[in-house]
């Protein structure tokens, strides 16, 4: 295990595209307390370029990931490439004694993503910190959600649906990387880009994952792209509780409403705010003793006081890691649970591709086979010939 200077992680960056870049910035000036930013990688020269005229001097400029990794001037790495490369890089990272951060998703298949955790497993027993930046658990929303789960005020989950169409992605957005939105370059679409976030939560905060999911992905429906861009997916749970999943980028104005119903009420999340619809009487006690035919138990609607604000975000993430790589201090989100949201989208593809019921875990080698048969099948060919960095600032 590389050691650390001082009381500081020095911090590679891999990929400075549109979300490196910004990690990039969030290192320098002494913003994330214990952390130094001190190389950056990227395979494109212009990228290299912007680091060149956009970061201190001091910080050394690599083309090639294993040069920086062996290179011994840090103690940990973020990885900011697109998404098949996150267990490949992380993998090797650990290999070379390294710290690992991974951006969102884990990447694109779970056999990937499990031999990841694997080695990460092994990398823990010498003490290196694998996390993944899954910055919306620092919301106070969810986090005020999963406790009120947890903490038993909503007793046992019976529904959950979200409804998360407040993704608009326009066709100018697709074109600007010839890698986006292709099932070789990006490995899927709205499910593995824009809603990691919502995949991760949605288990995160009930705790709860799917026993078999029914999914209908429409692939290109409103976009010229050949991944999914419209799902509606359907789960059913181990307790008999089940769940549905919408979302899209090409609906405007879009909506965000997570909404879950237990035995004493229902909790429902939209325009940031919490609200609980709490019943005086749990709904199994009240059916069981109630005997005057129509009627239904009390309710309260309670505003549910949450701290306001967007919580740390990106930049809690990294000073939780740092903290963690330096104090010990437990990870808000660990790396090795980034495969449970992977599995549900992994789930939705397969679902829509064989047209059928997918039990979990899934039958990881034959999403895989289904996932390459696309790959080397597919005739798209993007009118884009060149990559843009977009300014990410207001985005997940």
């Amino acid at each position: 295990m590389k050691t650390t200077t001082g009381t500081q992680i020095r911090f590679g960056v891999i990929g400075i595209g549109n979300m490196g870049s910004a990690h990039a910035q969030s290192l320098i000036g002494q913003r994330i307390e214990g952390a130094v930013l001190t190389a950056v990688c990227d395979v494109r020269q212009e990228r290299l370029d912007w680091a060149k005229q956009h970061l201190p001097a001091d910080v050394r400029r690599y083309a090639d990931p294993k040069e920086l990794m062996r290179s011994g001037e840090i103690d940990a790495v973020l990885i900011a490439t697109p998404h098949y490369d996150h267990p490949t890089l992380a993998i090797e990272a650990f290999q070379y004694g390294l710290h690992v951060l991974i951006e969102k998703p884990a990447g694109v298949y779970t056999k990937a993503v499990r031999q990841m955790n694997e080695a990460a497993a092994a990398a823990a027993k010498s003490g290196l910190v694998f996390g993944i930046m899954y910055n919306q658990r620092t919301n106070p929303l969810y986090r005020k959600l999963r406790d009120l789960v947890q903490s038993g005020e909503l007793g046992e989950i019976r529904r959950t649906n979200w409804i998360i169409t407040n993704w608009y992605r326009s066709q100018s957005y697709y074109d600007s990387g010839g890698w986006r939105a292709t099932w070789q370059g990006e490995g899927g679409g709205v499910l593995l880009n824009q809603d990691p976030h919502q995949l991760d939560l949605w288990q995160w905060t009930t705790g709860m994952m799917p026993k078999r999911v029914r999914a209908f992905c429409s692939f290109g429906k409103k976009r010229n792209i050949e991944v999914e861009d419209d799902v509606t997916a359907y789960v059913e749970y181990e307790n008999g509780a089940t769940g549905l999943f919408v979302t899209t980028v090409g609906e405007a104005p879009g909506t965000n409403r997570f909404e879950l119903v237990g035995d004493n009420g229902k909790i429902v999340i939209e325009d940031d705010k919490l609200t609980f619809w709490r019943l005086r009487t749990p709904e199994p006690e009240f059916n069981a003793t109630y005997t005057g035919g129509f009627g239904e138990p009390e309710c309260w609607k309670c505003d549910v006081p949450v701290e306001r604000g967007s919580g740390e975000q990106h930049e809690g993430i990294l000073s939780n890691f740092t903290r963690a790589v330096l104090h010990g201090e437990p990870l808000i989100a660990p790396g090795e649970e980034g495969i449970h949201g992977l599995t549900l989208s992994n789930a939705m593809h397969l679902s829509s591709w064989t047209d059928g019921w997918v039990e979990l875990p899934i039958d990881e080698d034959a999403y895989l086979a289904q996932l390459n048969e696309r790959i080397e099948q597919s005739t798209f060919v993007k009118k884009t010939g060149t990559d843009a960095t977009l300014n990410v600032s207001g985005t997940h």
